[in-house]
């Protein structure tokens, strides 16, 4: 690309009502959309191994968010021509980075819940 032609998209603004930067935070900080990013960031899984590994989540609120991150291009969903059909999700370029950011959220909740449970005893 030209260095004097405008980007397709211009940077994102969160402030903005209208901002389609709102959906895309929304996919990343979901409760099932961040779990779904940190354990792929450990490797490859299967629908059901993430099912399994992400324990209260849905079948549907799995395919959900699944369906989200990969219209996002964060995850990779990939159909293997077996019987029956063998499907997994893995982490985009992209999504490997969106999901280092999340992974780092998730460490500092884990460290800092007794904290947070605290304040909301003493409130």
């Amino acid at each position: 690309m030209p260095s004097n032609s405008k980007p397709k998209h211009p940077r994102g603004n969160l402030y903005a009502a209208d901002c389609p930067s709102r959906a895309v935070l929304d996919h990343l900080t979901s409760r099932w959309g961040s779990l779904v990013l940190v354990v792929l960031l450990e490797r490859k899984h299967r629908f059901s191994e993430l099912v399994r590994r992400i324990g209260g989540v849905s079948e549907k609120m799995l395919a959900q968010s699944l369906r989200a991150l990969e219209g996002d291009g964060f995850i990779l969903r990939e159909v293997f021509d077996t019987k029956p059909p063998m499907v997994e999700y893995s982490l985009t370029a992209l999504g490997k980075e969106a999901a280092a950011h999340v992974h780092a959220l998730t460490q500092w909740v884990e460290r800092n819940v007794s904290t947070v449970l605290q304040a909301r005893e003493r409130f």
